[in-house]
């Protein structure tokens, strides 16, 4: 079975090519610079113990309609591409930001789910309509696929009201929804079953926290298995540091700047999701260029790292409360995956908690590929393990799997 993902953002489209017998990609790329001058599509076939054949395209791509047109093309092409027909595309699985209240698992896209989507686009107006977009042209290009929505507000959706209410008044939630929603849904829950896999344990009998440390960061607590409780809030501004949002502020901040400083709620708006985290303080949201800052004694950098890592630490401190008991602290991104230097500092510390990295294993990630490897002490209580997310392909199980249950319940 050939699953297609699709994650569409404003002006790109980011894909995988599954062969879910194998769970192994065929195909992989991202078209880019959707709608300007120029346009930019990378297009890359997986080749069994090769780098793969490459396919880089620079030249307008008007619309998201051209794009995964041109997409198809690849993927049918006889010297870069996987299928020799379209037909061969079982199902198409599509990354949805936003699901709100109503989508707990993903599912299969119809009227009823296209207007739910709109619904929620007052919660996610820079993503859902985007991916909305990428369902619309998909459904013309592939009308025999099945279409399959992914959310990534799904796997967030057991934290109870204690943990997603806010303190405002209650009717804010009764009629506009406002509560905390968390996001990397697919990321968390991916990690989290390679996490029990790897130590041999059902994920229900396991608590975890799990750590995705990308240009994005957010954290989970998972009791039992499901989440109890995670950092982003009612959007992904809320919580961790990041490379280019602040996370948790005092939410008096955006008043003082209007009234003293006379920012506009749209001056505000971008200041606070595209001009602060590790780029407002240091001036650069790439953690390899603030590591690099840092080593080479810039004050800024290390104060950036300090923040961003102590974030970190004092949510490891709280989900601890939280869950009253700690099987297991996992990274993943591609900050928590690489960066052996934020990994220690984030558990420095904690060793009366039970969490104690091990400095040696800790420098071991080199070219692990997608395997998981252990970073803690072997007299610690907590296990501490790296884990690479692929979040497409979480996407292409859950869609693989809803095939599945929509197939025995037909028979």
């Amino acid at each position: 079975m050939k699953i297609l993902v699709i994650n569409t953002g404003s002006s790109s489209i980011k894909y995988q090519l599954f062969d879910m017998d194998r769970q192994k990609a065929l195909s992989s790329g991202l078209a880019e610079k959707i709608g300007e001058s120029t346009g930019k599509l990378t297009h890359i076939k997986h080749v069994e113990k090769e780098t793969g054949l490459t396919k880089v395209i620079k030249e307008t791509i008007p619309d998201h309609r051209k794009g995964l047109l041109k997409i198809v093309n690849l993927l049918l092409d006889s010297k870069y591409g996987s299928i020799k027909e379209k037909s061969e595309i079982r199902a198409i699985g599509h990354r949805v930001v936003h699901g709100g209240e109503k989508f707990q698992a993903p599912a299969i896209i119809d009227r009823g789910v296209i207007t739910a989507i709109k619904k929620n686009i007052p919660l996610a107006p820079l993503h859902n309509p985007s991916n909305l977009t990428g369902i619309e042209v998909a459904k013309t290009i592939f009308p025999d696929s099945l279409q399959v929505a992914v959310f990534d507000t799904a796997f967030h959706q057991s934290i109870p009201p204690k943990a997603y209410l806010y303190a405002l008044p209650y009717e804010l939630y009764e009629k506009h929804k406002v509560r905390r929603y968390g996001f990397h849904g697919t990321s968390h829950g991916y990690v989290a079953q390679k996490a029990a896999d790897y130590l041999s344990k059902p994920l229900s009998e396991l608590n975890m926290i799990t750590i995705h440390l990308g240009n994005g960061a957010s954290m989970a607590a998972l009791k039992n298995g499901r989440c109890a409780d995670t950092t982003m809030g009612m959007t992904p501004l809320e919580g961790l540091v990041m490379g280019t949002r602040c996370g948790d502020i005092d939410p008096a901040l955006p008043f003082f700047l209007a009234n003293h400083l006379k920012m506009s709620l749209k001056e505000i708006d971008d200041l606070v999701n595209k001009d602060s985290g590790l780029k407002g303080i240091c001036g650069t949201n790439d953690m390899r260029e603030v590591i690099e800052k840092k080593n080479a004694g810039e004050p800024m950098a290390k104060t950036a790292l300090e923040i961003y890592c102590y974030r970190i630490k004092k949510y490891i401190g709280a989900y601890f409360a939280v869950l009253e008991s700690l099987d297991c602290l996992v990274f993943t991104g591609g900050i928590g995956e690489n960066a052996q230097d934020i990994r220690a500092l984030c558990c420095q510390g904690l060793t009366k908690l039970g969490i104690k990295i091990d400095i040696n294993k800790n420098k071991s990630r080199g070219d692990m590929g997608n395997k998981t490897i252990q970073i803690n002490s072997s007299d610690n209580e907590v296990n501490i393990l790296v884990v690479p997310t692929n979040e497409e392909l979480k996407i292409a199980l859950e869609t693989k799997e809803l095939i599945g249950s929509r197939s025995r319940l037909e028979t």
